[in-house]
């Protein structure tokens, strides 16, 4: 039977006091101290020794599968430097700085044995099933990541743009408000930049959202650009995953921290880490790879100024007036007042009799009922 846990070594130094006395029976006293002979011989032997009677570290001499320390020291300087990054993340990008970790396993033992990793962090992730665009620039996703406060009191609204195929971070500004204007301010210098995607979508909010899923002034301006514009459903987050993503991971990584001084100081924490992000950052759901390697700017340039839509001879072309409406068999009817000022063509749908279809260049807006005398309009119509 193994010592009592009370005064292990005392009780050890009696043993071995009783065991040298002249005459002692010491397998006899091995029964009164309840442990084996073996043990009773052990202690005997290196007390004789003049070795001390406490328990020796069962750490192996050698250990063959043990990583060098200068390994363990970049792991945990890395991990440092990215804390919110796992094991497989820290992996890859060691591998990209030419260091060479063996597996991710052991980058995590690493982590565990240095207590830079919560239990919490450990437990295997849920599989998801993800659907991607085949393409760069097929749809670009675009939201504010709520507000964030400031030292003393003033707000940062991150203006975030991700293109979905690729993860890249076309755009991650700290902006002032989220005003209509200031969101056409960033796309200009994005699309300058980087070209116009084929499709854009963002949610129902402010400001380029409606919940009456009426067009914005917004969605006309990127509609201008022949960007198809697509909005996610009332309480459907996920619909723009790759964002809601994002901002997890801009909020672990840079927003955790405490509150930044001004917007430009803000500006250049979002600059350095949308770097990392783009260049440095392995995703998982891009076989970890970073976003620069599957990112390549748009081929369709920028357009500064649009021409007006033009449409054909047969068309019916009325001006949008005052509350968004056009005038028509002796009626107003209301198209959205996104579209004020607008040249719009009225054709008739060949499939329904008395039904027709208004157009702003190529995007029906609104479909009018004459036998009905009603009309619908707004991105219902999509």
């Amino acid at each position: 039977m193994p010592w009592q846990e009370v005064s292990t070594v005392t009780l050890r130094e009696e043993f071995v006091a009783l065991a040298q006395q002249e005459g002692a029976n010491l397998r006899s006293l091995c029964r009164h101290f309840e442990i084996s002979p073996t043990t009773g011989y052990k202690w005997l032997q290196r007390a004789r020794q003049g070795q001390p009677l406490s328990d020796r570290s069962r750490r192996p001499k050698h250990s063959p599968m043990q990583c060098e320390a200068q390994l363990e020291e970049q792991v945990c300087a890395l991990r440092r430097q990215h804390p919110a990054w796992g094991a497989r993340k820290l992996t890859h990008r060691l591998r990209a700085l030419g260091i060479e970790p063996a597996a991710p396993s052991t980058v995590h033992a690493i982590l565990r044995r240095n207590a830079l990793i919560t239990p919490a962090a450990s437990q295997a992730a849920t599989a998801w099933q993800r659907f991607e665009h085949p393409q760069p620039n097929d749809l670009w996703q675009m939201d504010f990541k709520g507000h964030v406060g400031l030292h003393g009191g003033a707000r940062c609204h991150p203006l975030t743009i991700l293109d979905d195929h690729s993860r890249y971070a076309l755009c991650l500004h700290a902006c002032a408000d989220e005003q209509e204007t200031t969101v056409r301010e960033r796309l200009q210098a994005v699309m300058r930049r980087y070209g116009v995607p084929a499709r854009m979508t963002m949610d129902n909010g402010s400001p380029w959202g409606s919940a009456q899923r009426h067009y914005t002034a917004l969605d006309v301006w990127l509609m201008r650009q022949g960007i198809r514009v697509s909005h996610s459903r009332p309480y459907h987050p996920q619909t723009q995953g790759k964002d809601e993503r994002f901002h997890r991971s801009l909020k672990a990584e840079v927003l955790q921290g405490p509150p930044m001084g001004d917007l430009q100081q803000a500006q250049t924490a979002f600059d350095r880490w949308r770097g990392i992000y783009n260049r440095h950052r392995p995703h998982e759901a891009l076989d970890m790879c970073v976003p620069l390697q599957r990112y390549r700017p748009s081929e369709r340039a920028y357009c500064e100024h649009p021409v007006a839509p033009e449409y054909g001879d047969a068309d019916l072309v009325r001006k949008v007036q005052d509350q968004g409406r056009i005038a028509w068999q002796g009626r107003n009817w209301r198209v959205g007042k996104a579209f004020i000022g607008e040249r719009v063509a009225i054709r008739p749908d060949g499939a329904l009799d008395g039904v027709h279809d208004v157009f702003w260049s190529i995007w029906r807006i609104a479909r009018i009922n004459l036998r009905s005398m009603t009309v619908s309009s707004g991105r219902i119509l999509d």
